[in-house]
């Protein structure tokens, strides 16, 4: 008995408790429907973006599975789960392929679909242009992996911390940079809205390394380390350069008004053949270019031309020394 008349006052402090509670939270919900009319109202303003429309719009989740797809055709057997040898590498690369070019057909589709209604256009033959690019994307895919190995050969040239190009596939983010920004710019110079940036966004938010698919770019590339390397929309880069940390490849500042006068212009510079830029480099302009087989030290800022051959060095700073005993 003194067991019980001791749990007695426990089970009713519980209980209050647990009223106290629900009661509170059912306070809390109530609020819910106000906030979500607001949310409702604020759609309605010009300068709230939504995506409100039975058009669908393209699938952010899809596209990355469609550029990890691309890689394991590109680079077969480093990221897939099916060991690869002579008597299946036909049948995988063609399941692979096939499934690639039905992904990528419907998410262009949406792509376009969804572009022209943002822009008022008709759409009437969206899915049509759609499985177009898509077997002109992936007929393109040869050429992506001859240039993706020229890449490689150039970072083993220009790294001695490996001669494994292995270790290059596997871990180097300028490599995995390089490789999804080559697989977007196909799908660029085709014009297909919107997938290109979300792919090279992606490879930008997992390296640091900022490629705009809009970029020319020759074979033979090597970013090493790679962090904070921005490569703008309308920069040409040759054959065999080789960039380091922290360089820009950008555009002059431009006025609040400049984004629709200048769109489509040279705005960012042009890298000639055989160029090395080392860390923290600035280079602007749509009229600046380094000529070919040029050297660009570090923490340089350039809005001029170079001609070819250039070595452009910082003057050496005056070092200051202090001893404290």
């Amino acid at each position: 008995m003194a067991i019980q008349t001791r749990i007695g006052p426990v089970t009713d402090s519980l209980s209050a408790i647990c009223e106290h509670i629900q009661h509170s939270t059912g306070c809390k919900h109530d609020k819910v429907p106000a906030v979500v009319k607001k949310l409702l109202s604020s759609w309605q303003a010009k300068e709230c973006y939504e995506h409100i429309s039975p058009v669908s719009i393209p699938s952010h989740a899809q596209i990355i599975d469609i550029v990890n797809q691309a890689r394991r055709i590109l680079f077969p057997g480093y990221f897939t789960k099916t060991k690869l040898h002579a008597s299946n590498l036909e049948y995988y690369i063609g399941k692979e392929t096939t499934d690639l070019y039905e992904k990528l057909s419907e998410q262009v589709t949406m792509a376009i679909r969804h572009d022209c209604r943002r822009h008022g256009q008709p759409c009437t033959a969206c899915e049509e242009q759609g499985h177009q690019i898509a077997l002109a994307f992936i007929e393109e895919l040869p050429q992506v992996a001859a240039i993706l190995a020229s890449d490689i050969r150039s970072t083993l040239d220009g790294d001695p911390a490996t001669d494994n190009p292995d270790e290059v596939i596997f871990s180097y983010p300028g490599l995995l940079a390089t490789s999804v920004f080559r697989v977007a710019h196909v799908l660029y110079t085709l014009q297909v809205p919107i997938i290109p940036r979300i792919m090279t966004e992606y490879a930008h938010s997992l390296t640091g390394i900022d490629i705009h698919p809009g970029a020319t770019i020759g074979p033979g590339l090597f970013i090493d380390h790679g962090t904070g390397v921005v490569i703008g929309e309308t920069a040409i880069i040759g054959k065999n350069v080789r960039i380091y940390q922290g360089v820009t490849l950008g555009a002059l500042s431009l006025p609040r008004d400049a984004g629709e006068r200048l769109r489509n212009k040279k705005r960012h510079p042009t890298i000639e053949d055989d160029v090395i830029i080392y860390s923290n480099t600035t280079i602007l302009g749509g009229d600046t270019v380094i000529g070919a087989g040029s050297v660009i030290g570090g923490n340089i800022w350039l809005t001029e031309s170079v001609e070819a051959g250039t070595k452009v060095l910082l003057k050496r700073p005056e070092l200051i020394y202090s001893h404290s005993f």
